[in-house]
């Protein structure tokens, strides 16, 4: 115990064992809905055989990365893989290339992260993308993950080129295409179980959160699930427990068919979003904690990344997504976690329990993590507060990028539609000063990428 308190230095912050360990209690079953949400979502893309070793993984890549943060960067935050990556990888990039060349990409993805944390590249890259677009990206996957959610319980419609109204179908690029357009509410399903327990586990979440209750989503989740299991909208599960196994998603990516496959734009806008949404998860969570240096600087912020870029290859071995920090881990700051301990809890618990909970998770229906989807979403759209509505150049490449990702169900577009209208609109106002040279660079990265999906070449 003693030894416990002094590696984690529990008198420099003020905490002791208790605090911490309740504080890891706290982060867990705010973040536990992952195990049962990330499954669900990267089956879809895997098939139904991977979802036992997909709730393994999620276990594993959770459990280790986020002990590794307690260990070495000694901070209280946790890591699971990500929402937003998991649906690009399941919606976009795994119906166009694959799974397992997507898997390939999040490998690669993790180890440029890693290679950039070492360095002093990263620095350059921090300071080329300007604070507005980093703050729309993350609105933007709010906004997807939504659409996902409402999508997963048929509760949007859509009109498909050559097809009658169906239910969107996941992967398309409806931008650049013009195959798909919205027709509104399936009206057909607004009275069925499904979805009258969908908006049950929508206004039970929000309840819960405008109370601060501790692990809304999850509870959301089992209750809306029990309820769906009372009234025969989903069947009961046949067992809670079982032996985990990881065989199925071990090992499969594809170096290279990713190679082949010429998806090297995958790995970079897989790298983008995890990049910036790590950066920014970190700096909130250290500012929450009164980490924050008096200049804004993170302390042993290359500790943190460093893990984070970890997690991610280790995630990609083990065959999940991409491996990111939460915004969760806020739940057990505001309990008093300030050492590595609470992060040590947290792995340890879903080493501990969400390994072997893969019937449970198995049986849980889509109408029951969906209102976790839209949750979600609602939280990560509150990013746009932090834009400047009353500067054009920044708000309107903004508003582009948060409109783009989800109409087109590409994160990657949505990205390429920010950096290609902020610098032009930077450069047209006489304000071509203000953007980073680097950000040209990218922009027309991404006007030929575009050109390319166009057919222009």
């Amino acid at each position: 115990m003693e030894w416990f308190e002094r590696y984690f230095e529990f008198d420099k912050y003020g905490t002791n064992m208790k605090t911490e360990v309740l504080a890891g209690i706290t982060t867990f079953l705010t973040m536990a809905y992952i195990l049962f949400v990330n499954p669900q979502i990267l089956s879809a893309a895997m098939g139904k055989e991977a979802f036992d070793s997909l709730v393994a993984v999620t276990a594993l890549s959770a459990g280790f990365t986020t002990i590794l943060m307690g260990i070495y960067a000694k901070k209280p935050f946790a890591l699971a893989p990500g929402m937003g990556l998991n649906a690009y990888f399941a919606y976009t990039v795994a119906p166009k290339y694959g799974w397992k060349v997507a898997l390939a990409a999040v490998f690669v993805e993790g180890l440029i992260f890693i290679a950039l944390t070492l360095t002093k590249v990263r620095s350059a890259v921090i300071h080329a993308i300007p604070r507005s677009q980093k703050y729309a990206i993350g609105a933007g996957i709010g906004l997807f993950l939504t659409l996902i959610g409402l999508n997963d319980v048929g509760l949007l419609s859509a009109q498909v080129e050559g097809a009658k109204d169906a239910v969107i179908p996941l992967g398309k690029t409806v931008l650049l295409s013009g195959t798909l357009k919205f027709t509104g509410l399936n009206t057909d399903v607004l009275l069925s179980k499904q979805i009258l327990l969908f908006v049950f586990g929508v206004l039970l979440t929000g309840i819960l959160i405008a109370r601060r209750v501790k692990g809304a989503l999850l509870i959301s989740i089992l209750t809306t699930s029990v309820l769906g299991w009372i009234t025969g909208a989903a069947p009961w599960p046949e067992k809670l427990f079982s032996t985990p196994t990881i065989s199925y998603t071990f090992m499969q990516m594809d170096l290279h068919g990713l190679l082949s496959a010429g998806a090297l734009g995958v790995v970079f806008a897989f790298f983008m979003v995890d990049f910036f949404d790590t950066l920014g998860t970190v700096t909130g969570l250290s500012a929450k904690a009164g980490f924050l240096t008096r200049d804004g600087r993170v302390p042993d912020a290359e500790k943190v990344l460093l893990t984070d870029a970890i997690g991610t290859t280790l995630g990609a071995v083990l065959g999940t997504s991409t491996v990111t920090t939460y915004i969760e881990s806020a739940a057990g700051i505001e309990e008093g976690g300030r050492t590595g301990m609470t992060a040590l809890v947290t792995g340890f618990l879903f080493l501990a329990i969400g390994l072997f909970i893969a019937p449970l998770a198995g049986a849980i229906p889509a109408f029951a993590t969906a209102p976790a989807l839209v949750i979600v979403g609602y939280y990560m759209l509150s990013a746009l507060k932090e834009v400047d509505f009353s500067d054009h150049t920044e708000a309107l490449p903004a508003f582009l990028v948060l409109i783009t990702i989800p109409y087109t169900y590409s994160i990657a577009d949505g990205i390429g539609a920010g950096f290609i209208s902020y610098t032009v609109l930077k450069v047209f106002s006489g304000r071509w000063k203000e953007v980073h040279p680097l950000m040209y660079a990218l922009a027309a990265v991404f006007a030929v990428y575009f050109a390319y999906l166009g057919g222009l070449f």
